[in-house]
């Protein structure tokens, strides 16, 4: 919005300075075409409001809409929270952790530097159009009017910056020539109640003429979660040292994982978590990311690690220790409440629907789904549900996961690309059909083959398990729970029975055994009431670590769960061994789960997780994380 106080004489464009400027991150686009009509001694401040990479000083692509924001329009700037110089300690005086508050506390909008070119890259370009024409003893203000608390202004001064405070001035020269700020957010939304991302800079000019004023508006980016469709281009996961049975077959797990993604043209190689030993890699962080318009409308991101929920959880500390750093930063949330159920604040409770429009409502980034409780009430942390609805791109909607102990939206449904209209299947676990591939092998006369083919395994043979009443009903319920979650996102996202590639799986409930110490029970999966040994890591971390008495039965996957799997690009896709009945020599459930994903268009491999994750309720999926293309510009479809 532009204002003047005095009549200001027009000038020719020739008559006009040409100032052409390259600044890291954003173009600027040159003068020479500017506005025959636009006053050269009133204040005119630009931003990249058409988000093309351009702040253009020259004529009008950039003016429509500069004080306001919408989702395919208005200014963005980053949350400046990365480490770019890698300046931020991991430990303190003697080597001593440091706190995670005091972990969180550093990074490049922590201080009023601009450190170094990669740092300046992640500041929003502003400028002031040129005034060739300003008055003698003219001088310019500039402040925030809005959001000063959560953003930084710079100014650049030859090849520096230096930070905007209320001491500084625009010279008459600067004015003439117009000057180049950089902006930056100094975190992420947190809560739009107490603040929306939106910061108001205003540019004063003051001389003997008057006073002229302008002010443009920019947005911090939204924080993101990635979907489906984003290529995968590295993977993640926790690696056990020592030479103890686990870590051997940790090892084994590792380099299978790096095969399968080589294979699949995932170059880069795998990301290790190693201090904490928490080896459900899926559940103490979500990859997310910010971006902004860069170079010629390149996006410019930052990926941000969203470390989860469960301030207990000491492998989230690994985000900074070892992952912070250029393009890369960490958030974690606060005032998460000890009443708050912890299995649902893991991450593997947290997916993304790819982009979708329906009902009038549009999610072009895709959109968050998370576990909750209905049968209790029990949902996750509302501090992470803020922070994510807060965004306002991903608002999350909230599935029923009361039947799975875990509880986690990962144990059920998923969501694969497709060369279809709508871009995207839907994959959902199908009891029923797991427990029709038994009845079918028990009819041809395969009833005392065994449920499971894994060395060492359980014992129970097909008719054992078809005449056991609770894994039917386990089953029956599984497959209702299912159903009412699969209503829950056909009405939210439109998509049809065409779309949803449906997965044999079963599940079974579990039974409860003494905790090391004694002094209560936890649940474990039935397969250990039939001789399977449960890995004291599963015990330590994550899934087995607070799972409290439920009211009521809830399950876990019985035959590894295929939809827990890993969408290594548009037609991979890494999926747990099942290690089913064989019969004629062929896996019953391998072959099933093969006809369902080749039927989606997707090549599934198998990889054994039985021993690492699947004993300790969990999967392949769970174990792992993965960093995804983030080229994209999240405002556009």
């Amino acid at each position: 919005m532009r204002t003047r106080s005095y009549r200001a004489r027009r000038t020719r464009p020739a008559e006009r300075a040409v100032v052409v400027l390259a600044a890291a991150g954003t173009l600027l686009a040159p003068p020479a075409a500017f506005a025959a009509d636009q006053p050269s001694t009133a204040a005119d401040l630009r931003a990249d409001v058409n988000r093309d990479g351009r702040v253009d000083v020259a004529g009008g692509t950039d003016t429509a809409g500069e004080d306001g924001w919408s989702v395919g329009r208005g200014a963005v700037m980053l949350p400046n929270i990365d480490d770019d110089s890698g300046r931020c300690p991991v430990t303190g005086p003697g080597g001593r952790p440091l706190s995670d508050a005091a972990l969180a506390r550093c990074n490049d909008a922590a201080d009023t530097k601009v450190n170094g070119a990669t740092d300046a890259a992640d500041l929003a370009r502003v400028r002031s159009v040129p005034m060739p024409q300003v008055p003698a003893g003219a001088e310019g203000r500039l402040t925030l009017t809005a959001g000063a608390k959560h953003a930084r202004v710079f100014v650049r001064r030859g090849d520096g910056w230096e930070p905007v405070t209320s001491r500084t001035r625009l010279s008459r020269a600067e004015l003439r020539a117009g000057a180049e700020f950089g902006v930056e957010a100094r975190d992420v939304i947190r809560d739009s109640a107490k603040w929306d991302g939106r910061a108001r800079i205003k540019l004063t000019v003051t001389s003997g003429a008057g006073t002229t004023t302008d002010q443009v508006t920019l947005r911090v980016a939204p924080l993101l979660t990635h979907h489906h469709l984003q290529n995968a281009q590295q993977l993640m996961v926790t690696k056990i040292s020592g030479n103890d049975q686990y870590a051997r077959l940790n090892r084994v797990f590792r380099e299978g994982l790096e095969k399968e993604a080589r294979k699949a043209g995932i170059t880069k190689p795998l990301v290790n978590f190693t201090k904490y030993g928490d080896i459900w890699a899926q559940d103490f962080v979500e990859p997310a990311y910010v971006g902004m318009a860069g170079p010629d409308g390149r996006m410019h991101s930052m990926r941000v690690m969203l470390r989860s929920a469960q301030p207990y959880r000491e492998a989230g500390r690994e985000l900074f220790e070892k992952l912070r750093g250029r393009n890369v930063g960490v958030v974690q949330v606060t005032g998460v409440r000890d009443s708050e159920e912890e299995t649902l604040n893991s991450t593997g409770n947290m997916e993304t629907i790819p982009p979708y429009a329906h009902g009038g409502r549009s999610f072009p980034a895709g959109r968050v789904i998370m576990g909750e409780r209905k049968d209790t009430g029990s949902k996750p942390a509302k501090a992470m549900r803020t922070l994510l609805k807060s965004q306002g791109l991903q608002d999350p909607l909230l599935l029923d996961t009361s039947w799975l102990h875990v509880g986690h939206v990962d144990e059920f449904v998923q969501f694969l690309p497709a060369d279809t209209p709508r871009g995207w299947r839907l994959g959902v676990a199908d009891p029923e059909a797991g427990i029709r591939l038994l009845r079918e092998a028990e009819q041809a006369g395969h009833g005392a083959t065994k449920m499971f083919s894994v060395p060492g395994g359980p014992r129970e043979t097909i008719a054992q398990a078809l005449a056991d009443r609770s894994l039917l009903a386990d089953n029956d319920l599984a497959a209702r729970r299912i159903e009412a979650n699969l209503e829950v996102l056909k009405r939210e996202t439109g998509v049809t029975d065409a779309e949803i590639v449906r997965v044999p799986a079963l599940y079974t409930r579990g039974t409860q055994a003494r905790t090391a110490d004694g002094d209560g029970k936890m649940p474990l999966p039935r397969l250990t009431r039939m001789g399977a040994e449960l890995p004291d890591v599963a015990r330590d971390h994550g899934q087995q670590r607070d799972l409290r008495a439920a009211p009521a039965v809830q399950t876990s996957a019985y035959v590894p769960g295929a939809v827990n799997g890993i969408v290594l690009s548009r037609d991979q896709y890494l999926a747990p061994r099942q290690w089913g009945p064989v019969i004629a020599g062929k896996d019953i459930f391998t072959q099933a789960v093969t006809r369902a994903y080749t039927g989606a268009g997707m090549k599934v491999a198998y990889l054994d997780d039985w021993n690492t994750y699947h004993l300790g309720m969990g999967e392949v999926h769970c174990g792992t994380n993965t960093l995804r293309d983030v080229s994209g510009a999240w405002w556009k479809r």
